[in-house]
């Protein structure tokens, strides 16, 4: 299996939405991944966060990132 390593350097809701579904297919693949937060993107490690404003395909931060955080994925800032 392979390594991944996620950044998220922007304030974005789309940008964080993709990174936190492609960091749990990835994940759900089997392989070991990584989520780093560096610039703007460390917003996203506030818990009180409104985490379910929709993108335009219609998910949200929310559909992916709790499975991240139940599953103990790393997540440095």
């Amino acid at each position: 299996m392979a390594n991944f390593l996620f950044t998220l350097g922007q304030d974005d809701n789309e940008k964080a939405t993709r990174c936190f579904q492609f960091a749990k297919i990835a994940h759900g693949k089997g392989h070991t991944v990584n989520l780093f937060f560096i610039d703007a993107g460390v917003t996203w490690a506030d818990r009180t966060r409104d985490l379910s404003r929709k993108t335009v395909t219609g998910d949200c931060p929310d559909d992916y990132l709790p499975y991240l955080v139940e599953n103990e994925i790393p997540i440095g800032v």
